[in-house]
């Protein structure tokens, strides 16, 4: 009955999404009609495209502009994705809902994420950051692969994502997107620009997104996965004269997570309860110090104090962390064939930790003594050159080189190497080899693991991670039909020299957090092509193949959770001048292995030893009209999903307890429509 009542809501409230959606889409019909009109005059203008762009320096990678993120729902950076062949986005379980991108078939962590250009919040905020970033703050987003350039930092291993926003000296007006789904989630999103004067501007940026749903389709008694409800401001200024230029602002976000067992299930539930707290501020410095040669000096900095406070069944943890990020850039241009960019930068974390236990029999990290603070701090000082050489369009060369000391594990180097050819019209060609370091908090970037019944041990005396990237890639373009045919191909190649391993196959029952023995690496392989059909119609199709492993108790295996392959075809249709736009996206994701199993009270293996390939179609319309648009759409719509997320589910108490191995969806068929307005904007 309840199943029933849950249902009918949803119903109810798609039904009423699309009510409210088609009064505004007959009017906009009306208002839009040439029928019974004049035309006084034609006003001809050129737009950039803000679709999707390859960067154009010696990094492989894309940009990601506005017109491809509204291509789904986009609600925030982890749902920005979808149509993208070379990221993945999942879910790591069904108790926190924590989401990682996978790049280049390794987790997040070796991904470096920056917000134009400033680093985001890390280590526990790892699993829910993707969900910190609304969409339609966004502007575009820059995807490189492999090491990128050193004036970033040491971190980036497998690739780099650079988030900009929209901007406080864009046009003048207030964007309002308004968003509702099937699954009783509801968002809104305020983006207001104001010109104070010709030198200066601010911006805000407000989100709020609730759940108001607790779903469990598959009748377990579980959360699929926890509602959320999230605020989140910014206030944002930009001052420009002369040769100065400022942007700086401040930010707040509050983020609550509901999940485990449904209250209604039973008289003791196992209740999953996570409260996010963040306060950032940030500023640039910029100024022009010779404009014949390009001469500038910069500096970038970022505060942030982050509060994790987490329940899982009978076990308490907290984390504090505060975070200062500062860096010193200066660039110049000797002449158009040789340049540099070179500059200072320091780090300086302190992050408390503590777990406590309502149950005095319960072991919840090996090492760890209940309600005693652990202290980490990182301080961490750097210098960096990096030199390009660029004699002609057809060749750029790009080589860096950084020094950083840590105050524990002493000097560290990274090397990196970037290349690009234009052979041809058609062909460019790119290479790239570079060194990647992290300074892993092991408890605080995989404290969902406390999810687990299973015994966690953690090495509390962790070296850094420590990685080479070499790739290379090669950009086709080949006229038929006078339309160019786009392919691109690519080949990865990552090594550990040493890195974090969690490992599920030593022991079953337990789950061990240490330090690499043996060897770990990845290679991908992949290829995409784009070609338009006509001028309505472009499809993109491509295809990727994942082969990576790493050292389990003295054995090398396939890293589990990981599919070995992935297919993706999308496809865009704009009729009627682009007034309607029409987007499928179909992915194919490939099986993988699974950790080793292990028997549960009834006899039986609590998973099998693969997990297999699934398909996900996305469906969504769009009607554009002069100062707003509506979409509606659908996901999942082959409405797969991983028949047993929760492992033991009735038992959430024991060591066979398991909520950590989700591989692939967990929620089915997903309704969603919502609409996009620019109020208050001049033509």
């Amino acid at each position: 009955m309840i199943k029933k009542t849950i249902e009918t809501k949803r119903l109810t409230l798609a039904t009423a999404l699309l009510l409210l959606c088609l009064p505004s889409a007959l009017y906009g019909q009306q208002q839009d009609s040439l029928k019974n009109s004049r035309l006084e005059s034609v006003k001809v203008q050129t737009k950039k495209s803000s679709g999707l762009s390859r960067i154009s320096g010696p990094e492989n990678g894309i940009v990601i502009g506005q017109d491809e993120l509204f291509r789904a729902a986009c609600c925030n950076l982890g749902e920005s994705f979808v149509t993208n062949p070379s990221v993945d986005v999942n879910y790591n379980d069904a108790a926190v809902g924590a989401k990682q991108i996978k790049l280049l078939g390794l987790s997040n962590e070796y991904v470096q994420m920056l917000i134009e250009g400033l680093p985001m919040q890390g280590h526990a905020a790892l699993p829910y950051q993707l969900g910190y970033v609304p969409g339609s703050w966004m502007k575009n987003i820059s995807v490189s692969k492999g090491t990128s350039s050193v004036k970033y930092g040491f971190q980036s291993v497998t690739g780099q994502i650079d988030v900009e926003y929209l901007k406080p000296d864009d046009p003048e007006g207030v964007l309002l997107n308004l968003y509702g789904d099937s699954r009783l989630r509801t968002e809104g999103n305020i983006v207001a620009n104001k010109q104070l004067n010709h030198h200066l501007s601010t911006e805000i940026l407000a989100h709020v997104d609730k759940d108001f749903g607790h779903h469990d389709d598959n009748n377990d008694g579980w959360h699929d996965s926890p509602a959320i409800a999230q605020y989140n401001l910014q206030n944002r200024w930009k001052y420009m004269k002369g040769r100065y230029i400022f942007h700086g602002g401040l930010a707040t976000m509050s983020e609550e997570r509901e999940g485990g067992q449904l209250p209604s299930y039973t008289a003791n539930p196992y209740r999953v309860l996570l409260d996010s707290r963040k306060h950032e501020a940030y500023m640039k410095h910029a100024f022009l110090l010779n404009k014949k040669h390009n001469t500038n000096i910069a500096l970038m900095a970022n505060y942030s104090n982050y509060h994790l406070g987490g329940t899982f069944g009978a076990k308490e943890y907290g984390y504090d962390e505060n975070a200062l990020n500062a860096q010193l850039v200066l660039e110049h241009e000797f002449n158009a064939v040789h340049s540099l960019s070179t500059g200072l930068s320091a780090i300086l974390e302190k992050s408390d930790e503590q777990i406590g236990y309502n149950n005095s029999t319960l072991s919840a990290v090996a090492g760890y003594a209940p309600n005693m603070p652990y202290t980490v701090d990182n301080q961490i000082g750097g210098a960096f050159a990096q030199y390009t050489f660029k004699p002609s369009y057809k060749l750029t060369v790009m080589a860096g080189l950084r020094a950083d000391h840590h105050q524990q594990f002493g000097w560290f180097w990274t090397p990196r190497l970037h290349a690009k050819l234009v052979a041809t019209d058609w062909l460019t060609l790119r290479a790239s080899s570079g060194k990647g370091w992290r300074v892993p908090q092991p408890l605080a970037e995989h404290h969902w693991l406390l999810a687990s019944g299973r015994q966690l041990t953690i090495n509390q005396n962790m070296n850094m991670e420590e990685a080479w990237n070499n790739g290379i890639s090669a950009s086709f373009y080949i006229p038929i039909h006078d339309k160019s045919l786009k392919i691109n191909t690519e080949y990865y190649y990552t090594f550990f020299l040493n890195q974090t391993v969690v490992d599920y196959d030593s022991d079953p029952l337990a789950l061990t957090i240490d330090d690499l023995n043996g060897d770990s690496y990845s290679h991908t392989v992949q290829i995409d092509a784009t070609y338009p059909f006509g001028h309505d119609l472009e499809v993109t199709a491509a295809f990727r193949l994942n082969d990576v492993r790493c050292t389990y108790g003295g054995t090398l295996m396939e890293k589990p959770l990981t599919s070995r392959y992935k297919g993706l075809v999308t496809a865009t249709w704009k009729p009627r001048m682009g007034l309607w736009s029409i987007d499928l996206t179909l992915q194919l994701n490939g099986g993988g292995r699974m950790p080793t199993p292990y028997t549960l009270a009834d006899g039986s293996a609590s998973w099998d030893d693969e997990f297999p390939a699934f398909p996900q179609l996305n469906l969504q319309v769009t009607r554009e009209f002069r100062h707003f648009s509506v979409y509606i759409g659908g996901e999942n719509l082959t409405n797969y999903k991983q028949p047993v997320p929760v492992i033991d589910a009735t038992q959430p108490w024991s060591n066979t307890f398991e909520p950590t191995m989700v591989w692939g969806p967990v929620h089915g068929i997903m309704a969603y429509a919502g609409v996009r307005m620019n109020l208050f904007g001049k033509e």
